[in-house]
């Protein structure tokens, strides 16, 4: 009868450990996929062409490693146990009355503390020297910025679905291009028409937001030359997927050269032009222009492109000057006579008595 009972168990032990051929095919297939989709990842973060894009690299690495020096010892240590503590394994020692030793503890917890002092402290610098308001230290390891070169100049204004590069000192711009000469600091001013969105040059820097009725800013240097791709990283619409352009790092004297050209064979970009350009599309064609109206970018962030459009700066400015004749006039406004003190908390309003507590 055990006999029996032990081949129906055996049988079944079998029964259950035999993988069906459609399982193991449907699991080839699921392995070649995943690696067919891992190798077309790109590794632009991984592979950065400018130094804030290598600084940020590396604060990956650093941070990456500093986490497995916890990650990879628990991974071992969780199969070491679970092997050393079987229950098969009649030698591993058995000790139900252990409830505490301060020596596992402080492993515990001490390694784990440092751990987090060590990434906060690599956090908190280089919060400060990434910034991407500051002006860069470096333009690469070991050769310092010149305080005395401007660095180069160019506006983005991100669009529905493109993206607008001015160039205000060469008076060009470009469209869903963006060219760069090496070893140069460039200062970004970013802004957005209408949308929200996120200018990202993996292989130049981290992304930066762009808002409509507000300015952001971002330093950086292009250190190799090559094509690379830039993008919104900020979902925006329809149109979101193919809101991509094409960043070029060319050498100072074919960057001139670029220039040149662009002023010569490129069209003019009128204010009329510009509201066309402001319209939705998609996949907008790379177009160069070789002039701008003056003060483009300016009149972009306070939102009056338009003829006859009140701009956000003149509108609060005329709120201020407003404000400030009120105060001087003695007019009453929506908080009592302006001349009046503010409310004590101390007084009661309806009786005039003096409240307590």
């Amino acid at each position: 009868m055990s006999n029996v009972a032990l081949d129906g168990r055996s049988l079944s032990a079998n029964v259950m450990c035999e993988t069906p051929p459609f399982a193991r095919r449907l699991s080839a297939l699921a392995l070649l996929t995943s690696c067919g989709i891992l190798a077309g990842c790109q590794r632009a973060v991984l592979n950065p062409a400018g130094d804030i894009a290598l600084q940020q690299r590396n604060l990956i690495y650093a941070s990456t490693g500093l986490m497995l020096l916890v990650i990879v010892p628990v991974i071992i240590m969780v199969v070491v146990f679970a092997w050393k503590y079987r229950a098969s394994n009649r030698k591993a020692k058995y000790d139900p009355k252990f409830h505490h030793s301060t020596a596992l503890e402080l492993g515990i917890w001490s390694i784990p503390l440092l751990i987090i002092i060590c990434l906060g402290a690599m956090t908190w610098s280089s919060t400060h020297l990434l910034d991407p308001f500051r002006r860069l230290d470096r333009i690469a390891e070991g050769r310092p910025t010149n305080p005395a070169e401007a660095p180069l100049v160019v506006q983005v204004v991100s669009m529905d679905w493109k993206w607008l590069f001015i160039y205000p000192d060469q008076n060009i711009a470009t469209v869903n291009e963006l060219v760069l000469p090496i070893d140069r600091e460039v200062r970004f001013d970013i802004t957005s028409t209408n949308m929200m969105n996120t200018f990202y040059a993996p292989t130049l820097a981290g992304m930066i937001y762009a808002m409509p009725g507000m300015r952001s800013q971002m330093h950086a240097v292009l250190n190799r030359p090559g094509d690379y791709e830039g993008m919104s990283a900020n979902y925006s619409g329809a149109g979101f997927s193919h809101m991509r352009f094409r960043l070029r790092g060319v050498e100072p004297a074919a960057f001139d050269q670029w220039v040149r050209q662009t002023q010569a064979t490129g069209t003019v970009l009128t204010t009329a032009d510009y509201l066309a350009l402001e319209k939705p599309t998609e996949r907008h064609p790379v177009t160069l222009y070789s002039a701008t109206p003056h003060g483009l970018f300016e009149r972009v962030v306070n939102r009056c492109v338009a003829p006859g459009t009140t701009c956000i700066a003149d509108q609060m400015h005329h709120k201020d000057q407003a404000a400030a004749e009120q105060a001087r006039s003695g007019e009453r406004g929506p908080q009592g006579p302006a001349q009046d003190p503010a409310p004590s908390s101390h007084t009661a309003p309806v009786t005039g008595r003096t409240a307590h507590g």
